[in-house]
């Protein structure tokens, strides 16, 4: 371990905070992605995920013109706009390893083969609230019917899909993306948790971490990729890490 390494577990030893390592769960961003033969949202990469043994495994996903919910971060893939796309149409195209573009009723299937892992399903902002609310509502109806509701939880940077959410279940676990509402606003809309950038919560508002833990809320923060911002959320006792290299951070928790 690097001096400055020790000297910082130290500190959270004499703080009393060391125990929060424990706590703290990771999440991989677009699934274990940063691996020969991956590539992000695809199938293999939620396998990945699943073989590290981490909390959670993050998808993005779209709907289709037909109704479909695809996986993809980006609203195109290859200049093709998901939206306006049908699920045949897309169904040609293919990831940088050679996947087909996945569909949630395929990471679906793989999920149900084991209990460790859960997805984190991330809800897009679509071009229009109507679509955002088709988009939640055929993803909830496909992880309902396939009696995963247990190992699933939703974000979004959508509102509407936020609402819709809550509105269909309140006990579905709902964490916000924007980080422009209070912990305190959160609860009173009926949030499960935050799920903030970095910056938001080291440099904007490091006191949120505390009042959304005082408020029962979760903490997740994203995208944290380097060792030393790992470091820091750790000893802040957040409750998940969003990372691209859930590695790393699995040795960090380990050590």
């Amino acid at each position: 371990m690097k001096i400055k390494q020790l000297a910082f577990v130290i500190l959270l030893s004499l703080c009393g905070l060391a125990g929060a390592e424990a706590q703290t769960q990771i999440i991989a961003h677009r699934g274990y992605w940063d691996k020969l033969g991956s590539a992000q949202n695809s199938l293999s990469s939620l396998k990945n995920a699943i073989d590290i043994g981490v909390y959670g495994s993050e998808l993005d996903v779209w709907i289709t013109r037909d109704g479909v919910i695809v996986i993809n971060h980006d609203d195109d893939y290859q200049g093709v706009l998901i939206q306006d796309a049908t699920s045949e149409e897309l169904s040609k195209l293919r990831l940088v390893n050679g996947e087909p573009l996945p569909t949630l009723n395929e990471y679906i299937a793989i999920a149900k083969k084991q209990e460790k892992t859960r997805l984190i399903i991330e809800i897009k902002s679509h071009d229009s609230a109507e679509d955002d609310i088709r988009a939640t509502d055929e993803t909830v109806r496909l992880i309902n019917e396939s009696g995963l509701n247990s190992q699933v939880d939703y974000i979004s940077f959508s509102e509407h899909a936020c609402k819709e959410l809550i509105r269909l279940n309140p006990q579905h676990r709902v964490a916000y993306l924007n980080g422009d509402k209070s912990p305190q606003e959160l609860k009173d809309e009926g949030y499960w948790g935050l799920d903030y950038a970095w910056d938001v919560l080291k440099e904007k508002h490091p006191e949120w971490i505390r009042q959304a833990k005082a408020l029962g809320l979760t903490v997740n923060v994203w995208t944290v990729n380097r060792e030393e911002q790992m470091l820091y959320f750790i000893s802040q006792g957040v409750d998940y890490i969003t990372t691209d290299n859930p590695q790393l951070l699995k040795g960090l928790l380990t050590r």
